[in-house]
């Protein structure tokens, strides 16, 4: 009789007493074995039954008088779930998360997508960039979402991706995206990377259940008429130049450059000196009273708001930005599909000061409540340097760097470097992509770390 594994259930028909098998048992020919026929006879009577393992199959195992049978189990698949995607095309970076994003997946991620019966087309992307060009080629009407395996970097670069392919089949201009088009198809994310400051929802529990899909906003960046990317949360000042060093020293492990790249910023810690203009959100409820009384007025110049000065930091946020050093998340009020975002300006203050304000972060204190932080909702923003003498070099900090265009200054976008030597025009568009997942105001996953600061 073929062995179950240790603690396995055995029970008997109901009706029937449960028994051991005859000694003869046995002695029943192998060829019984593989016959997936019931007992020849209604009456004949059956000794026990059960669920054993055998060849590596879960089988229903049947002894009666006259013959020992078993038959594979075929699970059963939920139905009536319309919604649950068909098919997922998957972008794996294999060198997320210490290497272990190849692992991740095909032993954690890919059984769950197997057994909800989700077929999946999975691309192990080579090079930086190469999700960007997979996408841009790659022909997605046959796929219900795009799933991609990696940090915080991968995941932004997925999400540009699918945005840049909606505007291309739509026939829309990028050169000058005012009014960007919805992504066609929702996105996935498993986490694994040295990142999360995104904090996008993690939708391996979610891909194969139904309706758990949620719109969020997206910026848009742009200078000089412009368009440059797609993005989630950008940075300027301090937290661009701690990543542009990180950059610099990739030969180290992730956690090693961006904690050297933090202290070698907070050492040279200096304010930049610009001209922030924005223009704050108006609450749904407060613009569709002044519509009623006529009052409304798009885009207009006397709404925006301007301070100019010395910013040691200026973070532009369109989601909360859940992570472990920031378990109320970087721009805790900030929410991820209202059609705002979070202006949070540092002007120039003490070295010690600032470094207070960094680790409130980490606690359940209000980061904010210090005389040089300066919080705004907003819906665009515009950042536009002064100072040349304070542009970037990686190398000497205290010059500027020369590009073709002249002094570049470095932003953090979702974890990217991005260095533009001019002003910087980032607006927000509500529901623009839709994630796989529960909303992120429902999820607190403060066990990621975080590659914002």
């Amino acid at each position: 009789m073929p062995r179950g594994r240790r603690g396995g259930r055995v029970s008997a028909l109901e009706g029937c007493r449960e028994e051991e098998a005859p000694p003869a048992a046995d002695a029943v020919p192998s060829v019984l074995w593989a016959s997936g026929q019931q007992p020849e006879s209604a009456a004949e009577l059956i000794l026990l039954r059960g669920i054993f393992e055998i060849r590596r199959d879960s089988c229903d195992v049947v002894l009666s008088e006259r013959a020992l049978r078993w038959q594979p189990i075929q699970p059963e698949r939920p139905t009536g779930f319309s919604d649950r995607p068909k098919s997922l095309k998957i972008v794996l970076n294999p060198q997320s998360h210490k290497k272990e994003a190849t692992q991740i997946y095909y032993e954690k991620v890919e059984p769950l997508l197997k057994i909800a019966g989700i077929k999946t087309d999975v691309t192990v992307t080579e090079y930086e960039g190469h999700a960007m060009s997979l996408l841009k080629e790659c022909e997605l009407q046959g796929f219900d979402g795009v799933v991609c395996v990696g940090g915080d970097g991968s995941a932004s670069e997925v999400a540009h991706a699918l945005l840049l392919s909606a505007q291309k089949n739509a026939g829309v201009e990028t050169d000058s995206l005012l009014t960007p088009v919805r992504a066609q198809l929702p996105l996935g994310v498993i986490p694994a990377g040295k990142g999360g400051a995104m904090d996008l929802p993690n939708g391996t529990p979610h891909l194969s259940s139904p309706g758990h899909i949620q719109p969020v906003d997206v910026c848009t960046f742009s200078t000089t008429g412009k368009f440059l990317r797609f993005g989630f949360s950008a940075m300027f000042g301090f937290g661009g130049r701690a990543l542009a060093l990180a950059e610099k020293h990739r030969w180290m492990s992730p956690n090693q450059r961006m904690n050297f790249a933090v202290i070698k910023a907070l050492a040279k810690l200096k304010p930049e000196e610009c001209e922030i203009s924005f223009l704050p959100f108006n609450d749904p409820q407060d613009l569709e009273e002044r519509r009623a009384q006529g009052s409304l007025k798009s885009d207009c110049n006397d709404q925006w708001q301007m301070i100019q000065g010395q910013f040691l930091n200026v973070s532009i946020m369109a989601i909360p930005c859940l992570c472990s050093v920031a378990p109320r998340g970087l721009a805790p009020n900030t929410r991820s599909n209202n059609g705002s975002m979070a202006l949070i300006i540092s002007r120039n203050t003490s070295r010690p000061e600032f470094i207070k304000h960094l680790k409130r972060y980490a606690s359940v204190k209000n980061q904010f409540n210090f005389p040089f932080v300066e919080t705004y909702t907003v819906e665009e923003v515009k950042v536009h340097p002064r100072s040349n003498s304070s542009g970037h070099n990686p190398e000497e900090e205290d010059g500027p760097h020369e590009t073709a265009t002249g002094s570049s200054f470095p932003w953090n976008v979702d974890g990217d470097l991005m260095e533009v030597a001019s002003e910087v025009h980032v607006r927000v568009h509500p529901r623009l992509i839709n994630l796989y997942g529960k909303s992120m105001e429902e999820t607190n996953d403060s066990k990621v770390t975080c590659s914002c600061l």
